[in-house]
């Protein structure tokens, strides 16, 4: 019977169980002392002067743009080639999003395509790191300087790029604002959840931005549930039309645990990267993935395999064979414009060429830190099969 690899499950131990189970017998379970202890170790790992725990990447990124009231009649920037939740919370926000195109032959936000689609309506850019890896934030900024529009939020979703390094920086502090998912599937989990981190308190001319994102986080009001439940503290005032996008002790103690882990997690995923390139390097179909450049590192949070002359089809085959032996892989990402929701309100992927040409031959293959060396050689001896054979088919 053939081995079952599944795609990417959660590296959960007793210890993260044990805290979680601390925090149930504690008597608090919402938002408390876990939340502030991670939001100050986040901060710290990330090099950041703030950190925001709340309840996704999705949350993080859309509490941002109400905070800095970013709303219908503003226009945002973002890329196609991303999971959706991208481009949800700016239509959220009664905008139509703009995308520009990547880059041909990259996962990445072609930051030249700015030039063109830049207006005095433009508010904020959403540039998304992919699968472990940074955008380049640096080009990003340099059009914004030449173009006199510094004035423009950079937001970047790193919901890949938790631990990933930037110029020698860990992420976190290149632009304005990084938001990161610690979902499930994610390298770094606190089962649902995510952070917003940033450096300047006084953003936007915001007295007090941390705070204003921890009251609009709670429904707009004053107090969190741990101040309101101290005895005669009952009185708070609802300030804004907030949001509940809070994260709680529970999510927190998780995250504290796997904080600790977190470095040998990251180094056991890129031994995993390094069998899977060491085999595939044999073979001129295979495009190895990114995964470093100079200071510039991923976290290895997935391997986005490109296959050279495969087409569509071939790639749903090759799939489906590899399922068939047990082996989950996937793909990262259908460009948004592919999806009914957004043909609806007239997108059409022929205008974003390059998305899709990433998106038609790639295939994700496991990566994760429970998987085996041993594991990770079956899997890429197996995709090494598979796709010879339907190349062989195929001439």
């Amino acid at each position: 019977m053939s081995k079952v690899i599944p795609f990417s499950p959660p590296d959960i131990t007793k210890e993260e169980a044990d805290a979680v189970v601390g925090v149930l017998q504690s008597g608090w379970i919402t938002s408390g002392p876990k939340v502030a202890k991670l939001e100050k170790e986040m901060a710290e790992y990330c090099g950041t002067n703030y950190a925001v725990m709340v309840s996704s990447n999705t949350a993080g990124l859309e509490l941002i743009l109400k905070v800095l009231d970013i709303k219908a009649g503003d226009e945002v920037i973002t890329t196609p080639y991303t999971y959706t939740a991208t481009a949800n919370v700016i239509v959220h926000r009664g905008i139509k999003p703009i995308f520009a195109d990547v880059k041909e032959n990259t996962f990445m936000l072609d930051e030249q395509k700015l030039y063109k689609i830049i207006t005095p309506k433009t508010k904020a850019i959403i540039p998304v790191d992919f699968a472990g890896v940074p955008v380049d934030y640096d080009a990003i900024k340099a059009v914004l300087k030449d173009l006199g529009r510094e004035d423009i939020v950079l937001i970047a979703d790193s919901a890949h790029a938790f631990g990933a390094v930037y110029k020698g920086k860990k992420v976190g502090s290149q632009c304005d604002f990084h938001v990161f998912s610690f979902h499930a599937v994610k390298n770094f989990t606190t089962a649902e959840g995510g952070a917003i981190v940033f450096n300047d308190n006084n953003f936007s001319g915001k007295k007090d931005l941390y705070r204003e994102f921890k009251y609009t986080s709670l429904g707009g009001q004053t107090k969190d549930a741990l101040s309101k439940m101290k005895a005669g503290a009952w009185q708070y005032d609802v300030v804004i039309d907030g949001m509940k996008c809070n994260m709680t002790d529970i999510q927190a103690a998780i995250g504290l645990v796997q904080l600790k882990r977190y470095e040998s997690m990251i180094k056991k995923r890129k031994s995993i990267v390094d069998i899977y390139n060491k085999f595939l390097s044999k073979y001129g179909w295979a495009e190895i993935p990114f995964s470093k450049d100079g200071e510039t590192e991923t976290c290895y949070h997935l391997y986005p395999l490109r296959i050279k002359g495969l087409t569509e089809k071939q790639r749903g085959e090759a799939i489906q064979v590899m399922a068939d032996k047990g082996i989950a892989t996937n793909v990262h990402f259908t460009p948004l414009p592919m999806f009914s929701f957004y043909k609806s309100i007239g997108y059409d992927i022929k205008d974003y060429p390059n998305a899709y040409n990433q998106y038609a031959n790639e295939i994700s293959v496991p990566l994760y830190s429970l998987l085996s060396e041993e594991d990770a050689e079956y899997v890429v001896k197996e995709l090494i099969k598979t796709i010879e054979n339907i190349k062989n088919i195929q001439s």
